[in-house]
C-alpha cells in the first residue's frame, strides 16, 4: 500500500483508478475535466488535484490512461506534468494505446529524471476495467516492471513484460491487428448466413464450440445480429489504433493489406454516423443495402 496517482478518469481510466483505491492505496486522481475528478472522489474517497504535476508530488507510481501521444506528452513533459513533480526512484505506468515513438521518447526522458517508465497498454475494453480483469502488456526495464506489477494487479488479471521500452505498444498494435481482422469475418460470416436463409444465432452458437470459436464471436455475435452497438469500444478510437498499427508497419515493413482495408471499412461507418458505434458495427455496412 502506498501513494499513488493516477492521470486521466475516461471509461477505462475512472474504474481502474477505483479498483487501486479499494486495493487500500492512497489514490491522488487527476482529470482535465475537473467535475470528473471531483465526482471520483465522491465515489471511491482519495483526493484530486488541479495538475498532473500536484497529483504526482510524493506519489511512489504514477499511472495514465489518457488519449494519444500528444495527450500523453502534455499530462508528463509540460511545465505542470507529471515528471515534474516525481522524485528519483518513482515509477510513470502508461496506460494509454499510443505509438512506440512516444513510449521510447518519455522512457528517455524519466530515464534522465532517475524515473521509471513503463509503456503498459492493455486490452479487455471496458467491461475489464470495471471487473478488474484487463490485459496488460508492457515495456520496460525488468526491475522497473518488478516493482509495479503487484499494484496493477489490482485491475489486472494478465500483465507481462514483452521486451524493452516501446514493446507493450507494439504488443498492443498486434492485439488491434488480429482483433479488426476477426470483427470484418465474423461480420461478413454473420451476413452470410442472414442471406442463405440461416438462423444466424444458430449458425453462431454451433461454430462457436469449433475452430471458428474467437472473444469476439462470443461476446458480441446478438448485439451484431440485432443491430445494437451503443456500447465496447468505439469506432473513433479503433480508427485512432489503427493509424498507430498502419504507421508503424510503414517504418519496419510490415505489410497489413487486410488491417489497411478494415481500416477503411470504418472510416465508412464513420461516414454513416457510427463513430461512437462499438467496433462490432462493421456488419451496419454490409446490412445497409
Amino acid at each position: 500500500m502506498g501513494k499513488v496517482a493516477f492521470l486521466g478518469l475516461g471509461v477505462m481510466g475512472y474504474p481502474m483508478a477505483g479498483h487501486l483505491r479499494k486495493a487500500g492505496h492512497d489514490v491522488t486522481v487527476y482529470n482535465r475535466t475537473a467535475a470528473k475528478a471531483t465526482r471520483w472522489v465522491t465515489e471511491h474517497g482519495g483526493t484530486s488535484a488541479t495538475t498532473p504535476k500536484e497529483a504526482a508530488s510524493g506519489a511512489k507510481i504514477v499511472f495514465a490512461c489518457v488519449g494519444n501521444d500528444d495527450d500523453l506528452r502534455q499530462v508528463t513533459c509540460g511545465a505542470d506534468g507529471a515528471f515534474e513533480g516525481m522524485v528519483r526512484g518513482s515509477a510513470f505506468v502508461d496506460h494509454t494505446t499510443a505509438s512506440a515513438t512516444i513510449a521510447r521518447e518519455l522512457h528517455a526522458v524519466a530515464a534522465g529524471r532517475g524515473i521509471g517508465f513503463v509503456d503498459a497498454p492493455v486490452s479487455g475494453g471496458q467491461a475489464g476495467a470495471e471487473n478488474g480483469a484487463l490485459t496488460i502488456m508492457a515495456g520496460g526495464e525488468e526491475a522497473v516492471f518488478a516493482e509495479v506489477s503487484p499494484v496493477i494487479a489490482a485491475y489486472a488479471r494478465m500483465a507481462r513484460l514483452m521486451g524493452p521500452a516501446g514493446a507493450g505498444q507494439l504488443t498492443k498494435m498486434v492485439n488491434q491487428i488480429c482483433i479488426a481482422g476477426l470483427v470484418e469475418a465474423l461480420s461478413e460470416g454473420i451476413h452470410f448466413a442472414g442471406k442463405a436463409g440461416l438462423d444466424p444465432a444458430a449458425v453462431i452458437e454451433v461454430i462457436s464450440k469449433g475452430a471458428a470459436q474467437s472473444w469476439q464471436m462470443e461476446n458480441r455475435y446478438k448485439t451484431m445480429i440485432d443491430g445494437k452497438f451503443d456500447h465496447g469500444f468505439a469506432v473513433d478510437w479503433m480508427r485512432k489504433d489503427l493509424a498507430i498499427c498502419l504507421d508503424e508497419a510503414r517504418r519496419n515493413g510490415a505489410h497489413l493489406p487486410v488491417t489497411a482495408t478494415v481500416d477503411q471499412f470504418y472510416s465508412e461507418v464513420q461516414a454513416m454516423g457510427g463513430n461512437r458505434w462499438d467496433t462490432s458495427s462493421l456488419i451496419a455496412r454490409l446490412e445497409r443495402t
